[in-house]
This record gives structure tokens, C-alpha cells and sequence, in this order.
């Protein structure tokens, strides 16, 4: 599977981008909203992974734009404050394919919420 991974901490992206490397996934990172809805259009992946607080467009703006091509694109949103955005997160989650994250995060469950998502 494609997967896109949207984070302005070059660290979270890269290791998240090995960690689904190693799992057989096809994985390309971004540094910013802007740069993931380019890498999105370029790439057509199957799954977007991206932080919700980045610097300019934030995660949930970057995903309405792709939303836009895509309505149905699935997503995983990533936050260390995830309590801050629980109520938009779960209006998306009435509309759209998505879970989230509470970073920091473990391996296992960034592969297990991949694989739901992508099951």
C-alpha cells in the first residue's frame, strides 16, 4: 500500500516512514500541509498519516484539500494534545475513514491502526 506521512518534526516523519517500511508499505513524507497536498496529488496514496498542529496549514486543512480530490481518502491523525481535538476528530470520524494517534506512540499501534484502516 501507498501511504503518505505529513509531519513538521522531520524525526516522527522518518521514523514513522521506516516503521511502515519494514511492514511492506510504500511510504513518502512530507514536512507541511502544503508539501503533503502536493505529495497527495502527485501520489495517490491509499492511506494519508499526518499531525494535526503543523506550522501554516495544519493537518485538518491539508485533509479537506484532499478531500476535495479524494472524499473518501483514509487518514490518521496524529497529535500529542489529541484531548484539544477529540470533538472534530470525531465529527470526522462520523464522515470520513480515519483513527488518530496520541503521540508518542508505540510501534504496534501505529501498524495495528494501518491495518485497520487499510483492511
Amino acid at each position: 500500500m501507498r501511504i503518505l506521512v505529513v509531519d513538521d518534526n522531520q524525526g516522527v516523519a522518518t521514523i514513522t516512514q521506516l516503521i511502515l517500511e519494514m511492514e511492506g508499505h510504500e511510504v513518502t513524507s512530507a514536512l507541511s500541509g502544503s508539501e503533503g497536498y502536493l505529495a497527495y496529488l502527485r501520489l495517490r496514496p491509499d492511506l494519508v498519516i499526518t499531525d494535526i498542529q503543523m506550522p501554516g496549514e495544519n493537518g485538518f486543512e491539508m485533509m479537506n484539500h484532499i478531500r476535495q480530490q479524494n472524499p473518501r481518502v483514509k487518514a490518521i491523525y496524529m497529535s500529542g494534545n489529541l484531548l484539544e481535538f477529540y470533538a472534530d476528530l470525531e465529527t470526522e470520524k462520523d464522515h470520513y475513514p480515519i483513527n488518530f494517534l496520541d503521540k508518542p506512540f508505540s510501534r504496534e499501534e501505529l501498524i495495528g491502526q494501518v491495518r485497520q484502516l487499510l483492511s
